[in-house]
């Protein structure tokens, strides 16, 4: 069957001078041709306040944290697979796939430096020497999730998702880039992401607030090009930067007119827990926000950020019954009998819940031959690595889905350690990604210089097929 794109785009109400197809337009074409349609999608889940390695290995395989030092761990890999073992206790809600974890210990990020929370660096593998407190907030790079927006770009080519322990915010910059000093935002206010994302079909404050910022875009577009005609100079470099903003601006919104259908019969809808001040509430939100925005085609990289940055790393989790901060815990803090193990352990196991009912809706959505879970890989990790005051000596990593079979999963994979032969760094995970989006790269981020003797470049060979 052969699909006429203009004739198309009259059926469908489009606009034939769209600036691109919208991401159902292409499916359909694809479809239409008889080829099969999918997409590649990566999802970055990112905890505050460090995870213990011993919390993530398989029961009755034993795994102490490694010393702060040099050799510290065994010059061997360590590669185990998963299905005759049982999960730790957190990690319980993703067993129906154990076949697609990977879970991925011993890597290193010492180029981080540590600290209460890594910051940007935790997915920039990158320095930047430890401010104030002991960590810094300078962006020297592009993250894995700003170098993979820009790979395989959306009508957002990033969308960033979270919770702040300041209820009061709305959108905060705290650990994903596209580049040096160019933070991207992570919107922590589960109705003001609504409506950035969904307004085109919301009811309310959040269609008016859409309105109103679609409307402004437009009475401004003539003033600014009349603008700027009258400049010259560095001021004019600067100022058609800012031009080509406001025409991206101008872009996205016209593509989300283009999948309005999509979007209110996907879409997300709000509930009482998108206004709660309750963490878990707004984090539970933000996980349907998430999903629908990949449903709906709008972005292929997404964000969730669990209070991850130095400003909300001591957040209380009060929805699962505890009244103790993450900052208590990770100092040795106990309640109502539950140990810190206990604590890190329950709120831990959450973070899974909403990544298996996350997993479960992509997995309803056909795709190709198979479904959208099938085309897409979820990185849960910490922005703090291996403990609450981390010098990233280890950064454990669970790793769920393969991209169509493109990675060895249902393994636990233990790297040798620290300075040893075939050790590996965060850097080599991000390089793994990149290389499974499609874009080869031999080197991201920044090496270990205490590493120069090893080979820090490519990605994690051992976990390809």
């Amino acid at each position: 069957m052969f699909i006429d794109r203009r004739n198309a785009l009259k059926t469908l109400g489009l606009s034939a001078g769209a600036t691109f197809l919208s991401p159902m337009m292409a499916k359909i074409e694809v479809q239409a041709a008889g080829k099969p349609m999918t997409a590649k999608r990566f999802i970055f889940v990112v905890e505050s306040n460090g995870v213990r390695p011993e919390q993530l290995a398989p029961v009755g395989l034993k795994r102490e944290s490694r010393k702060q030092e040099a050799f510290n761990g065994p010059a061997q890999l360590l590669d185990v697979p998963l299905a005759d073992k049982e999960l730790p206790f957190s990690l319980e809600p993703i067993n129906p796939w154990k076949d697609k974890i990977t879970i991925v210990q011993g890597l290193s990020g010492r180029v981080c430096g540590g600290g209460h929370s890594n910051n940007f660096q935790a997915l920039g593998a990158w320095g930047g020497g430890r401010g104030n407190g002991g960590e810094s907030m300078a962006i020297l790079g592009e993250t894995i999730d700003g170098a993979l927006a820009k790979a395989l770009p959306g009508i957002f080519p990033h969308i960033g998702l979270g919770i702040s322990k300041r209820t009061e915010n709305n959108v905060i910059y705290n650990i994903s880039a596209i580049g040096p000093n160019k933070g991207l935002p992570t919107m922590v206010n589960p109705l003001n992401a609504y409506s950035t994302l969904f307004g085109i079909v919301a009811d309310g404050a959040a269609k008016q607030e859409f309105t109103a910022r679609n409307n402004l875009l437009d009475f401004l577009k003539d003033d600014l090009k009349k603008a700027g005609a009258n400049i010259a100079g560095a001021e004019k470099e600067q100022f058609q930067a800012y031009l080509e903003t406001f025409e991206t601006l101008r872009n996205r919104q016209s593509s989300l007119n283009e999948i309005k259908h999509t979007l209110r019969e996907k879409g997300p809808v709000v509930s009482d827990k998108y206004r709660s001040a309750i963490e878990t509430d707004r984090l539970d939100a933000q996980f349907d926000l998430g999903a629908a925005a990949l449903i709906c085609g709008l972005t292929n990289v997404l964000t969730l950020s669990s209070a991850a940055g130095i400003r909300d790393f001591d957040i209380t989790f009060k929805g699962l019954g505890l009244n103790i901060d993450k900052h208590s815990i990770g100092h040795g803090g106990t309640f109502q009998g539950k140990t810190w193990f206990d604590l890190y352990n329950i709120i831990r196991r959450y973070h899974f819940d909403l990544i298996a009912g996350l997993m479960k809706k992509l997995e309803k959505v056909p795709e190709g031959n198979g479904t959208m879970l099938d085309n897409t890989v979820i990185v849960y990790l910490s922005d703090g690595a291996e403990g609450h005051h981390s010098r990233c000596w280890e950064w454990p990593m669970v790793v769920i889905g393969n991209i169509g079979g493109k990675l060895k999963t249902g393994r636990y994979v233990d790297y040798p350690g620290y300075g040893q032969k075939g050790h590996r760094t965060t850097a080599n995970m991000y390089l793994t990604l990149l290389h499974l989006a499609g874009f080869k790269r031999d080197t991201f981020g920044m090496p270990d210089p205490t590493l120069k003797d090893l080979d820090q470049t490519g990605p994690l060979a051992e976990l390809f097929v």
